[in-house]
């Protein structure tokens, strides 16, 4: 029997994960693994009563009748995804899964936390580890001995070298590049295209090639 999973985000990265569902799913048709009950979005997200055919249930409240249903939160900015999670943790409490598309490639010694998702043409080596409600978005790379810890989002085409440090709640941006042993401190922002070839402290926003910092945050910023 396939178990009851929602996506909380109705944008283009939950179409994008109730993909990857499907094709899980797809990977054995007559015994499927889930069930897309729908998804659930902040009243200020809901935009329309469907998507994808699936009806938007709620908001997180809606998991306080659903206790057997999965949830993956779908939703690309860290600092939202950390305030979702502690939402859920703290009202309903329902199953966390995470999903691996069959089209990635993750090799040994390799742990990915609940809530985490790793989309299609992700390649990760080995020796890694993934924490929680962390995003590896299509086409990106993780090489050997990587630490990605919580809440980190790696947009489409990034790549990671190996013994790179990712601490909690970092973005890097689509097609940008971290070398080897870099280190990128908590709630940073890592722009588009940026090439990451020494260390960045926690809080800021740099960009460029090489990366420079534009921007510097005062700690917990992204709890605002």
């Amino acid at each position: 029997m396939a178990t009851p999973i929602a996506i909380f985000g109705a944008g283009g990265f939950g179409r994008e994960v109730l993909q990857i569902i499907l094709d899980i799913n797809a990977q054995s048709p007559s015994q499927p693994l889930w069930e897309p009950v729908g998804f659930l979005a902040d009243a200020a997200y809901a935009h329309s009563n469907l998507v994808h055919d699936l009806p938007i249930l709620g908001s997180s409240t809606w998991l306080q009748q659903h206790a057997d249903v999965h949830v993956v939160i779908a939703v690309g900015s860290p600092a939202a995804k950390r305030r979702i999670a502690a939402e859920m943790a703290s009202t309903c409490g329902n199953p966390i899964p995470t999903l691996i598309h069959p089209r990635a490639w993750v090799g040994r010694n390799v742990t990915v936390g609940p809530g985490s998702i790793v989309c299609a043409g992700s390649l990760i080596t080995t020796d890694i580890h993934i924490g929680k409600h962390t995003h590896v978005n299509i086409g990106s790379t993780i090489g050997h001995d990587a630490v990605l810890n919580d809440y980190v989002t790696l947009n489409p085409s990034v790549n990671i070298s190996g013994n790179v440090t990712l601490s909690e709640g970092v973005e890097i941006g689509t097609g940008s590049i971290v070398i080897p042993h870099a280190h990128v401190g908590e709630w940073s922002i890592i722009g588009a295209g940026t090439v990451v070839n020494k260390p960045i402290g926690p809080n800021h926003t740099a960009v460029g090639v090489p990366a420079r910092i534009i921007k510097t945050r005062e700690p917990g910023w992204h709890k605002g």
